[in-house]
């Protein structure tokens, strides 16, 4: 039985995970998010998820030996190769989502496992496409101003007034929330791993 500890303040996973059934508990870390530039996005993002994994451990010795699983994952939206992280202001909310109107771009999520009890480290991602409908300057403009976009990689959320923007998905709904739950939940089967029953914080 294992202790799983999400090293994220993301309410979106904390939220997948709760939904998904698992106990665990959270804290936080911070890391450089200064990249290779020779990477591609995916590269990019599965070794901001580890770096933090790593980190968090690196932190926090004492969990050494035991029967702790540290999780950390990071969400990269991507158009063109270009990534589109949270928007600094309200105009820049604006150029991102009129670039994704009516066009195709990519969702990839990063996760990674550190396992305390052995010192093993395992990342995994998936990419989702996301097409939007072409959007009116004004509909662009009305879901800034609700707030919503500004804490947000590609400046919109599905699961909330974004999703009806969202034209077509091939893929995972959850990996664009901000956590492939399938994905986690097929790693974790095939390790064996359970959880002990824990209090989510």
């Amino acid at each position: 039985m294992y202790e799983l500890i999400l090293a994220s303040q993301s309410p979106r996973r904390r939220q997948l995970l709760i939904e998904a059934g698992y106990s665990f508990r959270t804290d936080t870390v911070k890391v450089s998010e200064n990249i290779k530039e020779n990477l591609n996005p995916r590269e990019v993002i599965e070794e901001l998820s580890q770096r933090k994994a790593l980190c968090y451990f690196d932190t926090n010795k004492h969990l050494k030996s035991l029967n702790k699983i540290i999780l950390c994952a990071d969400t990269m939206v991507v158009f063109e190769g270009k990534p589109l992280g949270k928007p600094k202001n309200h105009r820049q909310a604006f150029e991102y989502l009129s670039l994704l109107s009516g066009r195709v771009h990519s969702v990839i999520t990063a996760f990674s496992l550190y396992n305390c009890a052995n010192g093993e480290l395992s990342t995994y991602s998936e990419e989702t496409k996301i097409e939007f409908n072409t959007l009116k300057d004004q509909e662009i403009q009305d879901y800034i101003e609700t707030g919503e976009p500004m804490d947000k990689a590609g400046a919109y959320a599905i699961q909330g007034g974004a999703k009806k923007f969202v034209s077509h998905r091939e893929g995972s709904w959850s990996n664009v929330v901000g956590f492939p739950i399938e994905l986690f939940n097929q790693v974790i089967a095939e390790n064996g791993w359970t959880f002990v029953t824990t209090e989510v914080e």
